[in-house]
């Protein structure tokens, strides 16, 4: 019975991950359950820390949740890696069934737009000139109909462009409204309309660092470890561009010293080799582990 219960929870998991596609009631129909006894369910998962969402008549789970964070964090794709892997597979063959079917799981998991329609490259490449014009006449855009999937909305961004990024894929902007420096995919944005507007933030325009986890940001945290024999080999091993930031000491351990854009990625993996790593500076990164252990214990 236990273990029917857990099964029951675990397939509640995963129709309410799927994008928000069914009612209450289709979603007891495929349990075998009452719709009293799916709300119980609901509040259970509330209790949990999930975020649980209401569209219309519709149910889903938000990404945000916690759980799915913390799952995210240990995963070693990020959004730009997910959506690179799916540009690189839209361009394979139609016959290559495992290759189209990883590329559509990849796109409905983290939120890509489908790269193999000729219709949606149609529409990217029309913003991607309209971009590079603006960027060039020094002027100010419209982001008409931008779907952010963090904010879970779909609105129009007055924005100065100012860097093309990823291959054409992204676009760095200074966005007026909020004044702070974002990056925009081009794959979310319907249309692009030149404002005739000069920029006005030009000073506030700052260029993007992207690390060794493939995190990018404004601002380069300075990070030291020491690492022993075990977290060493793995790291070359998931990331050999560490080589060059790798500095062998006397007793046979290593000290590793390279700016990051982010915690996250190096965050997960400290977390994940905590008795083989001692971290040696940055105390933003020291009370951002002590954070996340706090967390975990609670």
């Amino acid at each position: 019975m236990r273990m029917q219960k857990y099964g029951r929870e675990l397939d509640l998991l995963l129709l309410l991950s799927d994008n928000g596609s069914y009612t209450a009631q289709q979603i007891a129909d495929r349990l075998g359950i009452t719709r009293r006894h799916l709300y119980n369910y609901f509040e259970y998962l509330r209790d949990c820390g999930f975020l649980l969402v209401k569209s219309g008549t519709r149910y889903h789970i938000d990404r945000s949740s916690p759980f799915f964070r913390r799952l995210h964090e240990s995963m070693s794709l990020t959004d730009d890696e997910a959506e690179y892997v799916c540009r690189r597979m839209a361009d394979s063959e139609p016959s290559d069934y495992i290759a189209q079917r990883v590329r559509q799981k990849l796109a409905r998991t983290f939120n890509i737009a489908d790269a193999a329609n000729p219709e949606q490259q149609q529409r990217v490449d029309l913003c991607l000139s309209r971009l590079k014009e603006a960027i060039a006449g020094r002027r100010m855009v419209t982001l008409h109909n931008y779907s952010s999937p963090h904010s879970h909305s779909v609105s129009d961004r007055i924005v100065e462009p100012y860097m093309i990024m990823n291959d054409g894929s992204d676009v760095r902007c200074h966005e007026v409204r909020s004044h702070q420096n974002k990056t925009f995919k081009l794959s979310r944005i319907e249309w692009v309309e030149i404002i005739d507007v000069p920029w006005a933030f030009e000073s506030k325009h700052k260029e993007v660092y992207t690390d060794m986890f493939m995190f990018s940001g404004e601002q380069r945290y300075p990070i030291a470890l020491c690492m022993g024999h075990l977290s060493h080999n793995l790291m070359l091993e998931e990331y050999p561009q560490s080589a060059e930031f790798m500095t062998p000491d006397a007793d046979g351990s290593w000290t590793f010293q390279a700016d990051v854009a982010s915690f996250l990625g190096i965050g997960r993996f400290v977390l994940g080799l905590y008795d083989d790593i001692q971290i040696l500076g940055c105390q933003q990164f020291i009370d951002y582990i002590t954070e996340k252990i706090k967390r975990m214990k609670e």
